[in-house]
């Protein structure tokens, strides 16, 4: 009796996520731009052969700073093209303003404090710059989809309380843009509060999520968006990845540089036939 009762306890509580509108093709072009959590999910897309172009200016904590980046990519970045996939990670809605200009910073570059006005984005503003963003890429690429999801990191300078309110701030942002259509949202806050909802999927400062919970979500990300050829193409990298980041005992060794000339041929061979 008592495992018949234990087999049909929830020991963890899932986020129901449907199937996106759309689906990540192996050749898409994709921009992830946000906070430190959009380095941690575009890595893995980069480490996985995709096409992808992550926070090109450094990492942008707010939806005006994502705003600079989409702006300034978009006149500078002329050999990558306009993006097909967007991902938008907002981090906060806290941004500092220069004094001196008025105008909101991306970086403080480490100068005084005194020089900045710090002020909170209403969510009406926050959703706004969003708006910009996807307005200046759609400008170029009438096609161009985007995906919107707020960075399960908490910020303790702001104290819990107050990190939970700029939490909330972004994640009613990013409700509107959803229901305003043309944007997807991914709970990936959700995931990280509610499914991974221990310390155990956390880094040691107890605020970042560890490798772990990342990878967890990264696989989440992947059921909801990609497409059968982009679940193929990275199996396929997986063997060569692991090949090519073998370290040998001894690497002038005739059997490494033969295994390696493989390795590499068939990452040649890869590349070619997934047109990368």
């Amino acid at each position: 009796m008592f495992f018949i009762i234990f087999a049909q306890m929830l020991l963890q509580t899932k986020v129901d996520i449907r199937k996106s509108s759309f689906e990540i093709m192996p050749t898409d072009r994709m921009l992830f731009v946000g906070s430190c959590f959009a380095d941690n999910i575009g890595k893995r897309f980069m480490d996985n052969k995709f096409r992808a172009v992550v926070n090109p200016y450094g990492v942008m904590y707010n939806p005006a700073s994502i705003l600079h980046t989409v702006s300034r990519l978009i006149v500078e970045n002329t050999e990558q093209g306009v993006p097909d996939i967007a991902v938008f990670t907002l981090g906060t809605n806290h941004v500092y303003r220069l004094k001196e200009t008025g105008e909101i910073v991306d970086n403080c570059r480490k100068r005084p404090h005194n020089l900045f006005d710090e002020e909170e984005l209403t969510i009406e503003e926050c959703s706004e710059y969003l708006s910009k963003a996807v307005n200046i890429l759609r400008e170029r690429n009438a096609d161009v989809k985007v995906i919107v999801t707020v960075s399960p990191i908490r910020y303790a300078k702001y104290g819990f309380h107050g990190s939970q309110l700029s939490k909330a701030t972004l994640l009613l942002a990013a409700d509107k843009m959803a229901k305003e259509g043309g944007v997807e949202y991914f709970p990936a806050y959700e995931i990280m509060n509610d499914e991974l909802r221990d310390y155990r999927f956390y880094e040691q400062d107890m605020l970042h999520p560890s490798a772990q919970a990342v990878d967890y979500i990264y696989e989440q990300f992947k059921e909801v968006f990609f497409s059968e050829g982009a679940k193929q193409m990275e199996k396929e990298w997986q063997p060569i990845r692991q090949a090519l980041g073998h370290r040998p005992f001894n690497a002038e060794s005739e059997e490494y540089k033969a295994f390696l000339a493989k390795a590499q041929a068939d990452e040649k061979t890869f590349m070619k036939r997934w047109k990368l």
